[in-house]
């Protein structure tokens, strides 16, 4: 992750502007000294964490509002080390050029692209962790007509494979940093060709995390044409056990299992297991219905405020029910009149991550709302009461 060590941090007045950022406000942490940095770059806002240590602090992006790509963070921090004329002890800053940085945006979209605007006017073909790109490039070169969408959460892959279509002058791929399994939710019914799942982690100590699993195979089999296909290449035996038992559960499918079979092109993982001697399983899950149509909706806004004093009782609970949760993590001083709350709520297995700006009026997510899944609904209902909105 991207940081500057410095000597000190003796924080300006804000907002202050240097180029294209902007840093708006600085939050404290109650009950320690960590600070955040709000920043706004263009479309994008997010902030800046200040740990202070012994003798220097770390200045580093915070976790929860991260953008990608990360040449954003790298210059957001030197941005503002700069104008606060910091003494820098070191970093792990690389440069980047921009026009670099200009083809990573065009092809780069965030979650909320997905959900407003997915594109309809193309066949669609996702690719659901699609490391080095290999495979994602391969399938876009040889099929100009079709859109593929690739899905990954490593940051260095994504700016692996951005730089890669700038340089093979690609325009049929968009890139999404996101979870798989919630990215699926938002897909219209009926749109997508093909999904590939390849060398997925296999997550044998830790099977409720695998991409595969049932309501990740239902909402596949909704978002793909009849006659649509999704992949599963995978060089775990117990892994390919697991999800033909998972995708039997499916009615009006139709299944195709193969061995060791080579494609016209293999990851570099793929290429280590067979030098290993390794077998490789394929099973191939075609969709034989057509779904029902998509629609989704969802408010996250607030009416009124809440009692600051009810959100300090909250910090470091866990409130579970049946189908989400939500966990009250740290409490934030920005000024007299505005709170920032940090907190974590939805999905078990897919949680969502977001701030909670308070002032003495208004409360809203920050920075944007949570995208509209079903457990993020009813966390953000539960969320008003618990704070007695």
């Amino acid at each position: 992750m991207p940081h500057i060590a410095v000597k000190k941090v003796q924080l300006p007045d804000f907002p202050i502007r240097r180029g294209e950022f902007e840093y708006l406000w600085s939050a404290k942490a109650f009950n320690s000294k960590e600070q955040l940095i709000a920043v706004r770059y263009k479309e994008f806002l997010f902030l800046l964490e200040i740990k202070p240590k012994k003798d220097y602090c770390i200045i580093k992006a915070d976790k929860v509002t991260r953008p990608a790509p990360t040449f954003i963070v790298k210059e957001a921090l030197s941005n503002f080390c700069e104008a606060l004329r910091c003494e820098r002890l070191y970093d792990n800053l690389s440069q980047m050029k921009s026009s670099h940085i200009q083809k990573a945006r065009e092809f780069l979209k965030g979650i909320d692209y997905f959900i407003h605007n997915f594109p309809k006017d193309k066949e669609v073909c996702i690719e659901i962790g699609f490391g080095s790109g290999r495979h994602l490039l391969y399938q876009a070169k040889n099929n100009p007509n079709t859109l593929f969408i690739g899905i990954e959460v490593h940051k260095p892959s994504i700016e692996q494979l951005l730089g890669q279509i700038a340089l093979q002058k690609l325009n049929n791929i968009l890139v999404v940093d996101y979870d798989a399994r919630l990215f699926m939710e938002f897909v219209p019914s009926n749109i997508v060709g093909k999904i590939f799942v390849h060398f997925p982690v296999p997550w044998d100590k830790k099977p409720h995390r695998r991409v595969i699993c049932k309501p990740f195979v239902q909402e596949a089999k909704r978002v793909l044409k009849p006659t649509g296909v999704l992949e599963l290449r995978t060089d775990s035996k117990n892994y390919f056990d697991y999800a033909l038992d998972v995708f039997l559960d499916e009615k009006k499918v139709e299944l195709e299992v193969s061995k060791n079979i080579a494609l016209p092109v293999s990851s570099k993982y793929e290429d280590r297991w067979v030098r290993l001697g390794k077998d490789i399983y394929d099973i191939r899950f075609k969709n034989l219905e057509k779904s029902e149509e998509l629609i989704l909706e969802g408010d996250f806004s607030f009416q009124g405020g809440v009692q600051i004093e009810r959100l300090i009782e909250l910090i470091g609970q866990t409130k579970v029910y049946e189908d989400f949760f939500i966990h009250f993590q740290k409490l934030y001083s920005i000024d007299k009149d505005r709170n920032l709350v940090e907190l974590s709520f939805g999905s078990f297995d897919r949680p969502e991550h977001k701030y909670l700006l308070v002032d003495a009026d208004t409360v809203r997510y920050f920075p944007k709302p949570p995208i509209p899944s079903r457990a993020n609904k009813k966390a953000h209902i539960k969320i008003k009461e618990l704070c007695n909105v």
